[in-house]
């Protein structure tokens, strides 16, 4: 069994990190997490975080951009992120991870299949930078919550970036109310849908505070999240 108590590598594998999936998945938490464990394993290396969701261009992390800025890390939004302009578009500052190897980053891409368009394209800048894409799963959400549901959005997201998903991360998680039954029964539920695309799970997050005494996960890599993120109603 992998230890609860260290964060792992999956963040370091690679120079660009991609992170797509459902309304709902924790898609920027994770984001946001990513960039800081980036730069914490590495203190020089220039770290960007870019977020591209132009669907739903809010950046609902002025709590996150505060800490990731202290923390000296570059972050892009789309152009009226958080306005009323009805067209966002994407600034040309996220060009600077393909144009420069002296960065490392996060893409936070919104808005399911539409926001992954945003990949399509960008085709041909990927292939020529080390990047993985990963499909953040919280299966206590809406299209997620079964093998055949994640399958079905795995598929989507694939079609509509146009690259292939390297692997899942298990995001399952109510906030606050988190259980690690909860966690347990979201990596089983992945690892059906694993098995139904080929895409292996990779990582499970846990949310600082909750109880691991009782965790038992079968994924090698744990990484524990701290809540950065902070939604107004």
């Amino acid at each position: 069994m992998p230890s609860l108590d260290v964060n792992m590598s999956l963040f370091d594998k690679n120079r660009l990190n991609i992170i797509i999936g459902a309304y709902g998945s924790g898609k920027s938490e994770v984001s946001v997490n990513f960039a800081k464990l980036m730069k914490e394993s590495h203190p020089d290396q220039k770290v960007l975080l870019a977020d591209m969701d132009i669907v739903n261009p809010f950046y609902r992390s002025a709590d996150a951009a505060k800490k990731l800025e202290e923390s000296d890390i570059r972050i892009v939004f789309p152009s009226y992120a958080g306005s009323n302009v009805d067209a966002p578009v994407l600034s040309g500052e996220m060009y600077i991870i393909f144009d420069d190897e002296s960065y490392a980053g996060v893409f936070d891409i919104g808005g399911e299949d539409m926001g992954a368009n945003v990949l399509g394209y960008l085709k041909s800048r990927l292939e020529g930078i080390d990047a993985g894409l990963y499909m953040v799963v919280n299966t206590l959400r809406p299209f997620t919550s079964d093998p055949m549901g994640i399958a079905q959005m795995t598929h989507e997201l694939q079609e509509a970036a146009r690259m292939k998903i390297t692997g899942y991360i298990n995001n399952t998680n109510l906030l606050e109310y988190t259980t690690p039954e909860h966690i347990m029964e979201g990596e089983k539920i992945i690892m059906e849908a694993s098995k139904l695309t080929g895409i292996p799970l990779l990582a499970t997050t846990i949310m600082d505070g909750v109880d691991k005494s009782s965790l038992k996960l079968e994924c090698e890599e744990i990484i524990t999240l701290s809540r950065t993120i902070h939604y107004d109603y």
